[in-house]
């Protein structure tokens, strides 16, 4: 069975450990990035299934985070999940007009999450109907 990997990009550990924990299944290879810099060198190196990425990290506004979709959608055959803290319409719009998957504001919505990765045909973990609805499975 081909290995499925995901690269989530966020500079937030909590976030990272979350959803590492949400996407990591047996066929599914997850590797996290606190920063534009490791996620490039990340990308250059090895080929992602899957990059879900905030758009608003440390010292970077929401306009440039959006260039890291950009820069993905452009270089590589890669799909894009967009995660923000920071939403609007307008960077909704800019992020699907970019190419991104799917965009979400945080809490994130892991049912929903899942659901987006299962459409890429990657392996997702089956939540019990208690999972998907406790409130502490959002991030």
């Amino acid at each position: 069975m081909e290995i499925k990997k995901i690269l989530i990009v966020d500079d937030e550990p909590s976030i990272l450990m979350s959803l590492s924990y949400a996407l990591k299944v047996e066929g599914v290879e997850v590797i996290t990035c606190n920063e534009i810099e490791s996620a490039e060198e990340a990308l250059e190196s090895t080929h992602f299934d899957l990059v879900i990425t905030d758009i608003r990290m440390s010292g970077i506004n929401g306009i440039e985070g959006l260039e890291l979709l950009s820069y993905i959608r452009e270089r590589y055959n890669s799909e894009v999940i967009i995660m923000t803290g920071y939403g609007s319409d307008a960077i909704r719009a800019d992020a699907h007009a970019r190419g991104a998957l799917h965009y979400f504001n945080k809490p994130i919505d892991i049912p929903e999450l899942l659901v987006q990765v299962a459409s890429l045909g990657i392996p997702t973990r089956h939540l019990t109907k208690r999972e998907a609805i406790a409130p502490t499975k959002t991030l």
